[in-house]
């Protein structure tokens, strides 16, 4: 096994305490970091168990570690920064066995298209296909036809409403190869997206580029 294969399993097993594993899942659910208070309040447990596991995460790189004043304030008499937690901006892990790389083929597929002269037009499409398939399967395997938001939880997308009706992601399946084909792979994602809406024949929602730090490059808009 490779090097990277056994750091991912390590940082995996971090989770394996169940204690750790809620307080994981918590802090990963909330749109905003979270203190150590917050985080023993919402897994259940003390606040010195809570902080001695969230440090055992952080170390792990599974949570991502910030310091401010919760009022605010600064200057003298504002107080020690408190600790937050969030989600690891680079903490996705991918572990199979025997090892893959489909990540690597995914970014070559994705640069040899734009290196090529012709337009990416054909990927968009494909998208756009395989969301209305993703519907379609999503609806077949029910009773009740789903919603969008249905589709892209199923997908890991983790769909958050807004008080204003719109639904923002917080997570994108494609997020290592941002970096690299932010185009390609934001008008792929946006192309899926609206082969979900249109697959399940959804006409109150439509999805809409709306990049924003913490989020997904879409958002599903109120029509």
């Amino acid at each position: 096994m490779n090097p990277r294969q056994t750091n991912d399993l390590d940082r995996l097993a971090a989770l394996a305490e169940p204690v750790r594993r809620r307080l994981y899942e918590y802090v990963v659910g909330q749109a905003e970091p979270v203190d150590r208070d917050a985080a023993a309040a919402g897994a259940g447990v003390g606040r010195p168990l809570a902080a001695f596991h969230l440090d055992r995460l952080a170390e792990a790189g599974l949570l991502d570690v910030t310091y401010r004043r919760r009022s605010g304030r600064t200057g003298p008499g504002a107080g020690r920064p408190a600790k937050f937690y969030a989600r690891a901006r680079h903490g996705e892990l991918a572990v199979s066995v025997p090892p893959r790389q489909y990540d690597l083929a995914a970014a070559i597929l994705a640069e040899g298209i734009e290196r090529g002269a012709g337009s990416p037009s054909h990927v968009i499409e494909a998208a756009r296909d395989h969301g209305r398939r993703l519907a379609e399967a999503t609806a077949r395997e029910g009773s009740v036809r789903p919603r969008p938001t249905d589709v892209l939880a199923e997908q890991g997308y983790e769909p958050v409403p807004d008080p204003d009706g719109v639904v923002r992601l917080r997570n994108c399946p494609f997020d290592s190869l941002v970096d690299e084909h932010r185009d390609l792979t934001c008008s792929m994602n946006l192309a899926l997206l609206e082969g979900v809406v249109d697959g399940l024949g959804a006409t109150d929602v439509a999805a809409t580029a709306d990049p924003r730090d913490g989020y997904c490059c879409v958002a599903l808009v109120p029509r």
